[in-house]
């Protein structure tokens, strides 16, 4: 059976008290703290926005309602501690600061075991006691037909664990190192770079390293897919930050952010919507302030319902 790049569901999680993360700061350069905003309603209200579309377009998603307490300012952000494999494993991720750790819910995990066909759990979150740290499908850029996973190292993707989980999934891990203008380390992979059935999209000018730009260039050409480069601009409103999805009716989507959507050329939004309709979503206290977006705020399922 030919396996699919792109899930056929997805999880969300509607936050219960999104605000400014001082703990995930230092890593990630994308976060604005803007004080004067009421973040949490306001990001409530893009979610809900976002849900609506989701399901006027025919998309099947479970949402789990975060809880106030423990405080969880990133919950909305889920994808980095929760993945689904095409064939039929669930797995979760070590985090890298305290506040994000208490995000992973058993009770969610349970709800998609009750809902979808998962075979197995695994569980890597033991590896924040080595600080070794993996932050799930925010770290891992899976190209599942082709069994690649590429990461982007930085203190939240650490080499040796990705490698690990690579070998232990029978996926070729490929490494690399991407960086701001400013030289500091991009915090997630699935801000430079995204994967979907028919193209790829990446910040080419964020790797500085010639070799690691050649051997991701070399993989992606063997893959048939139509590299889309974008620049640092397009990069830091969340361009790379997209995810293909399959609605119910086998229809497919390329979702992003309203401010991805506007910095992208006729030609690279002619390219991504060849094989799939684009449909934008206005996130922008989410983007801002959590310095996180589409991508981050859904998690893919590559299983069939029970």
């Amino acid at each position: 059976m030919k396996i699919e790049q792109v899930p056929n569901a997805l999880f969300m999680v509607k936050p219960a008290a999104f605000g400014f993360n001082p703990e995930t700061a230092n890593s990630n350069s994308f976060q604005s703290n803007l004080v004067n905003l009421d973040s949490a309603t306001l990001a409530k209200n893009e979610f809900d926005e976002m849900v609506k579309i989701l399901s006027d377009h025919n998309i099947d998603i479970t949402i789990f309602e975060d809880q106030l307490e423990p405080h969880k300012p990133d919950a909305v952000f889920p994808n980095n501690w929760l993945a689904s494999m095409p064939d039929g494993k669930l797995i979760l991720f070590p985090m890298l600061t305290p506040n994000r750790r208490l995000e992973r819910n058993i009770d969610f995990v349970n709800q998609i075991k009750e809902k979808y066909s998962i075979k197995e759990l695994i569980d890597y979150s033991h590896f924040e006691n080595q600080q070794q740290i993996v932050e799930g499908t925010g770290s891992l850029v899976f190209d599942h037909p082709y069994k690649k996973v590429y990461a982007a190292l930085s203190p939240r993707t650490d080499a040796k664990l990705t490698q690990q989980i690579a070998n232990d999934l029978g996926y070729e891990a490929i490494l690399f190192h991407a960086e701001t203008e400013n030289r500091q380390l991009i915090y997630h992979t699935n801000v430079v770079l995204s994967i979907a059935s028919h193209f790829v999209v990446i910040c080419l000018d964020a790797i500085r390293n010639e070799t690691q730009q050649e051997i991701l260039l070399d993989a992606f050409s063997k893959t048939n897919r139509k590299v889309i480069a974008i620049s640092y601009h397009q990069m830091l409103n969340f361009a790379g930050n997209l995810l293909e999805v399959k609605n119910k009716d086998d229809e497919y989507y390329v979702l992003l952010s309203q401010s991805a959507f506007d910095t992208l050329l006729p030609g690279q939004l002619d390219a991504m919507s060849k094989q799939a309709d684009i449909i934008p979503f206005k996130i922008p206290t989410i983007e801002k302030i959590g310095g996180g977006s589409v991508r981050c705020m859904v998690g893919g399922i590559h299983v069939d319902k029970k």
